[in-house]
């Protein structure tokens, strides 16, 4: 796992993101079907839309753009909507399954799985950047993407797991990645909840938000029609598809490996009363299901996704401790006992 640090202006910190990611931009993610999908819609009303929004309501996720296709050598158009491509088209290879709770002892427990394009596997980052104007933060990094739709934790302590929502129906708002990514500036919980059910927003994500400091988690449900928050007291875990009650009438695709993970899960959460980090990992490493894991590794995936990273975050009242694991479940190639940015 490439580990990178970043900092300077928003064009400056795009330029970089750009610069890791052009070979797998150009060799990988433009041969994909999903790539000439959402890039075919590049001049489509509803993508015109969603730059003007983005260009007046968030000018330096704007020079962040602006510096991601400098760095990929590539038309900003192509990569403005790829970095749109679950508000434009309904189903995308961006999976996932998150589990938190709080431990024996009082800790909150946040741990994720990135599921992806598979091709993608030695094409990923831990980036930590520090930015001229926000706040600095560590994230996962997809070649081509700006950041904030993965995992990540900023310097004020938040915690964002994000996973793919395949909802029907997504209006003309703004885009979810550019939400996710504003999300990355928010100071508290209260703040991050308020960024990601802003109205009007296009597509569709769950986030899982906790925070140094703060014993409350939240699960937050985020669709172009509608938003539901709920604190969570319980252990939870969370795949590909909407759950929360409230939001029962969004129509919304569930694929066979979002379901079968959600089945899976509730089984297991029936047997835990508390989470630790050797439980998230346990059941985000879990292989139960043979054709439909939640540790997700065939070639033949349904859904053209593969578990990239796992990431565990264990937060106390002043600190963040966090390991990320790949292939070798036992052995984590990141731990940290916080965050990059808070040193």
């Amino acid at each position: 796992m490439k580990k990178i640090d970043i900092r300077g202006s928003a064009f400056a910190v795009g330029q970089a993101l750009g610069a890791f990611g052009r070979e797998a931009w150009h060799a990988k993610l433009t041969q994909t079907a999903l790539w000439q999908t959402v890039t075919a819609m590049k001049d489509a009303e509803q993508t015109r839309s969603m730059r003007s929004r983005v260009q007046s309501q968030y000018p330096l996720i704007w020079q962040e753009l602006e510096g991601l296709a400098e760095g990929l050598d590539a038309p900003f158009d192509e990569v403005f909507a790829w970095n749109c491509r679950g508000d434009l088209v309904r189903s995308t290879s961006d999976g996932c399954t998150t589990v938190a709770g709080s431990t024996a002892e009082g800790e909150l427990i946040i741990a994720h799985n990135e599921d992806g394009f598979p091709q993608l596997r030695n094409d990923c980052a831990i980036v930590s950047i520090t930015p001229d104007d926000g706040l600095a933060f560590t994230s996962f990094a997809y070649p081509g993407s700006i950041c904030g739709h993965t995992f990540a934790v900023n310097e004020k302590g938040v915690v964002n797991t994000v996973n793919n929502i395949r909802a029907l129906h997504r209006p003309d708002g703004m885009p979810r990645q550019i939400l996710a990514r504003a999300a990355l500036n928010a100071a508290s919980l209260d703040e991050a909840v308020t960024i990601l059910t802003s109205s009007p927003r296009a597509g569709a994500f769950h986030h899982t938000l906790g925070q140094m400091g703060d014993s409350r988690l939240f699960s937050v449900e985020a669709t172009g029609t509608g938003c539901s928050v709920t604190p969570l007291r319980d252990v939870f875990a969370h795949a590909n598809h909407l759950i929360h009650p409230q939001l029962d009438a969004v129509e919304q695709v569930i694929t066979d490996s979002s379901r079968s993970r959600q089945q899976r899960l509730n089984a297991w959460l029936e047997t835990q009363s508390h989470l630790d980090a050797a439980a998230a990992l346990g059941i985000l490493s879990d292989q139960h299901d043979p054709a439909l894991p939640i540790y997700r590794l065939s070639p033949q995936d349904p859904d053209e996704e593969n578990t990239l990273a796992t990431a565990i975050f264990t937060l106390s009242t002043s600190d963040i401790k966090w390991q990320i694991f790949t292939h070798d479940r036992q052995k984590p190639v990141l731990q940290q006992e916080c965050p990059a940015a808070l040193r």
